[in-house]
């Protein structure tokens, strides 16, 4: 197979090795950057351009779009317009989903990014909860933080798109986080919430959002920001019979069990991270998620995600905001 992989910043990147990493070498990186050209050239040997035309477009097997979140729309439609299947990172705005939606006349598999669902610990998370054995869920806590200055360590925060409100490194974590939280718990018939800036680093965005997930017989509570100092993910799920607790750096999940009055420890596989990225933020998820997108390619409904599970999720991260005055 052969595949283009639009946009090559540190996502662009990043799903280069995933595709190198599965076995494929037949990649072409486009990025209109002079630099983040020769350096995807010089690390992983492919082939770069500056510009795409329809010979060009019309040549490959699959698109990996992995430009800034406001730049997904032509890409996708280019696309659509080859009938090229194509896996497109996270997305936090709505209406550019849905005109990608509407665009989208001759049902072009699109898998929009859903990483968070191929982390181990997620994955055993929601074995455990969908297996039921333990009950239903009943409540739920959860802290999402990481410092956004450390994303990028080698660039300023005013350097990139995170900086932008629309786009905010905040704003965007929430439907990350959400796209795996309606899987792994479902879908919450009401959301509302806060979201402030906390903190000063820059650019002029929202940092901060906390909200409340309304299930029937069931509430979350959910804290993401871009203002923690030390990266986090915290979580505590209490189910009838039985209590999961999860801490990232902690490397496992623990499971109480009513019925035997005991902890049950799950430990999570090693994971290897790439260098320059804090060390909870493995490689494989990533890989699993490019695997998953190949093999949607023949089997569209075997890829966990879709464009209207996105739409819903973005439609959740706007209640949010208008619950606290609008955006």
């Amino acid at each position: 197979m052969k595949f283009l992989v639009i946009g090559l910043g540190s996502m662009g990147k990043r799903r280069v090795r995933c595709l190198q990493a599965l076995g494929y070498s037949d990649i072409v990186g486009f990025d209109f950057r002079e630099d983040r050209r020769n350096e995807a050239h010089e690390k992983y040997g492919i082939e770069t351009t500056d510009s795409l035309n329809s010979v060009l477009l019309a040549g490959f097997d699959a698109f990996i779009i992995s430009t800034p979140p406001d730049q997904h729309t032509p890409y996708a439609k280019n696309a659509i317009d080859y009938g090229k299947p194509a896996f497109i990172e996270a997305s936090v705005i709505l209406e550019d989903v849905k005109e990608i939606r509407s665009y989208n006349r001759n049902k072009t598999f699109l898998a929009p990014s859903c990483t968070l669902r191929f982390h181990p610990m997620i994955k055993d998370i929601t074995s455990i909860i969908k297996g039921g054995k333990y009950g239903k869920v009943t409540n739920f806590s959860y802290h999402s933080g990481q410092y956004l200055p450390d994303w990028h360590p080698w660039e300023n925060v005013n350097d990139f798109y995170v900086s932008n409100r629309v786009t905010g490194g905040g704003r965007e974590i929430v439907p990350f986080e959400l796209s795996w939280i309606v899987d792994t718990i479902g879908w919450p018939i009401e959301a509302k919430g806060l979201f402030e800036k906390t903190i000063d680093f820059g650019p002029n965005i929202e940092d901060s959002y906390a909200f409340v997930l309304k299930y029937k017989g069931m509430v979350g509570s959910i804290v993401v920001d871009v203002a923690a100092r030390y990266a986090t993910r915290s979580l505590i799920i209490n189910l009838e019979l039985g209590q999961i607790q999860w801490r990232w750096d902690e490397a496992c999940f623990n499971l109480y069990e009513v019925e035997s009055n005991r902890w049950i420890k799950y430990n999570q596989p090693e994971v290897s991270a790439a260098t320059g990225y804090n060390k909870n933020i493995g490689e494989g998820m990533y890989i699993e998620e490019v695997k998953s997108f190949i093999n949607g390619i023949k089997s569209p409904s075997s890829y966990p995600n879709s464009i209207d599970d996105d739409i819903k999720v973005l439609e959740i991260l706007n209640k949010i905001e208008q619950s606290d005055g609008g955006f």
